[in-house]
């Protein structure tokens, strides 16, 4: 209780516009440190409908053990997301002491995505899991991998 009104007290001067500046300015801050190490993000776009991927299941993976030259080998889940309404991820897929130089794949759903949009899709869809393997060879910039898809075709780049 010491604490709380210690915490009131020292901030009875300032007026809520104050606070409120104060609260913003610390959370741009953070965002910043955070940002600042290097992140990874990624967003869908679906180019058969004209409109963002919402609810598109995406699946983070690294290479345990890569080799110099292939994408060969081990990979171990990360993280599992649906994208928002936007068709992003709510936050960076990596980010901070997460963000490390190495080989990584994002396999995306896109046939459980065009299911639920009630595509008309043949028994066995043109596209199931869509991966996407990719390097990240320095931790401190930000990599953004984009998918744009259909139930017939894709496309990925390097994003900013």
């Amino acid at each position: 209780m010491v604490t709380v009104y210690r915490a009131l007290r020292i901030h009875a001067h300032r007026t809520p516009q104050e606070m409120i500046l104060s609260a913003a300015t610390n959370a741009t801050a953070n965002a910043s440190a955070i940002m600042s190490s290097g992140w990874l993000s990624t967003h869908v776009l679906d180019t058969a409908n004209g409109v963002p991927a919402s609810g598109m299941r995406v699946r983070l993976y690294v290479q345990d053990t890569p080799a110099a030259t292939d994408f060969d080998g081990p990979w171990r889940l990360l993280k599992e997301v649906l994208t928002n309404a936007d068709g992003r991820v709510d936050g960076p897929l990596l980010a901070g002491a997460e963000m490390q130089v190495g080989r990584y794949r994002l396999v995306f759903d896109v046939v459980g995505y065009f299911q639920r949009m009630g595509a008309v899709l043949p028994d066995v869809s043109f596209l199931g899991q869509v991966p996407l393997d990719f390097g990240i060879a320095d931790a401190t910039l930000h990599y953004h991998v984009p998918l744009l898809v259909s139930p017939w075709s894709y496309a990925t780049y390097r994003g900013s």
